[in-house]
């Protein structure tokens, strides 16, 4: 089956990342890395609360790192896609930035 997660920054800035079935990671280092992403791009929490669900760190990195990176680096881009996946359990997952949403 294939596995996928598509990151749209806006109308000229798509990346479709691909993840292979035989690279799994498992949902608790996904979210391990989400987490550790999340504090080193200095990631903001969207809600004065401070509560952040694993859908906000998604959104907040890939608007943190913007397309520049998922261009130019293909293990973040790799690591990214499978810890998307892992972490909120889906085999295709859309992230908008533009739009901030995330859809399965």
């Amino acid at each position: 089956m294939r596995q996928q997660v598509i990151v749209r920054f806006g109308p000229h800035s798509e990346f479709e990342l691909a993840v292979p079935d035989d690279s799994p990671l498992a949902a608790d280092a996904a979210r391990r890395w989400l987490d550790e992403q999340f504090v080193a791009n200095d990631c903001e929490p969207p809600r004065a609360s401070g509560k952040v669900l694993t859908a906000d760190k998604v959104l907040a990195l890939a608007d943190s790192v913007g397309p520049r990176r998922f261009q130019t680096d293909a293990a973040f881009k790799d690591d990214f896609a499978r810890a998307v996946l892992a972490a909120l359990g889906q085999t295709l997952v859309r992230v908008d930035v533009e739009a901030r949403t995330l859809t399965y």
